[in-house]
């Protein structure tokens, strides 16, 4: 690969003379390429990395985004700074997403944009790397700390252990469960308490006995998802070696009632930067189910395209 200009990659800490844009590259694509070896014969090797433009629509406004691709990796690298109503336009031209996971190929008015105010521009201003945008959201979180008085809480008893159902399944589930979901139980219970753990990195809802990431995960596969929850363990993140994925009622215990000031039904505490998350439970035939904190929503998708973000709990005994 060569670059011409692309000062923009220098700014996210790649070699702009071993990494281009791939102009073809679509999400529609990335499952077949690049989770089952199945793909295009150019993917030579599982350290090769592919760079391309897409629009994430899982929450207004729509982004317009820059991926870093590879096999069994996905990483998202910049938020893109482009004209609100050429992101509008160009998804309103494509209908409704051809994937599960709300993502758009660009089109020829914004790939001309592109290729003016960032690709061949050396003013990289428009370029707005994602853990940037994460570290700011990270401020005090405002909560009593675990050393405070507790008033009497009502606990609840949520499901641990991994499960795989059907489609099917999921309304009676979430039901049962008595959690809001703005779908199929808009009238279900957002109650949780919340307690700052101290630490930075941790909070623990004391109605659950469940102690949670603040941050999390960068967007992956669920096979990398897995691995980074290996490594979490081995290093004794925030001091405990038990962490894991929720199940999707576990994750659907933070959704709130009310979106915080990042248009997320979560509380302000946890970042914006994983607006989905993976839970541990599987679909029935097939693929994954996360929770949707932009739409307070269950879902499910493949895990692989372009994968969802991890937030790991662990219970408190």
């Amino acid at each position: 690969m060569q670059g011409d200009i692309m000062s923009f990659f220098t700014k996210l800490g790649i070699d702009p003379t071993q990494a281009s844009i791939d102009w073809d590259l679509q999400p529609a694509d990335t499952f077949g390429m690049f989770e089952s070896w199945g793909g295009k014969e150019r993917v030579k090797n599982k350290n090769e990395r592919f760079y391309y433009f897409y629009i994430d629509n899982w929450q207004p406004p729509a982004r317009l985004l820059l991926m870093e691709r590879g096999i069994k990796y996905a990483r998202i690298l910049a938020r893109i700074e482009a004209p609100q109503e050429l992101i509008d336009s160009c998804i309103a031209a494509q209908g409704k997403s051809t994937t599960l996971d709300a993502s758009y190929a660009i089109d020829g008015t914004i790939k001309l944009w592109l290729q003016k105010n960032v690709v061949d521009s050396k003013d990289d201003s428009l370029v707005i790397p994602i853990k940037v945008e994460e570290e700011e959201d990270m401020r005090d979180t405002g909560l009593p700390r675990s050393s405070d008085p507790v008033p009497a809480l009502e606990q609840k008893k949520l499901r641990s252990t991994p499960l795989a159902f059907k489609e099917g399944e999921l309304e009676e589930l979430i039901s049962h469960s008595g959690l809001f979901e703005r779908r199929y139980n808009p009238e279900g219970s957002a109650e949780g308490y919340l307690v700052d753990n101290g630490d930075g990195l941790t909070v623990t809802d004391l109605t659950t006995r469940l102690m949670w990431q603040r941050g999390g995960s960068e967007i992956n596969s669920i096979r990398t998802i897995q691995n980074w929850i290996g490594e979490l363990n081995r290093s004794k993140f925030a001091g405990y070696n038990d962490w894991r994925l929720p199940t999707f009622e576990e994750a659907l215990s933070l959704a709130v009632k009310k979106k915080n000031s990042k248009e997320l039904y979560v509380h302000p505490c946890f970042s914006a930067g994983q607006p989905f998350v993976f839970t541990s439970d599987k679909r029935d035939p097939g693929g994954h189910w996360f929770i949707d904190f932009a739409q307070a929503r269950v879902f499910w998708a493949s895990g692989f395209n372009p994968g969802g973000f991890g937030r790991v709990c662990r219970t408190v005994s």
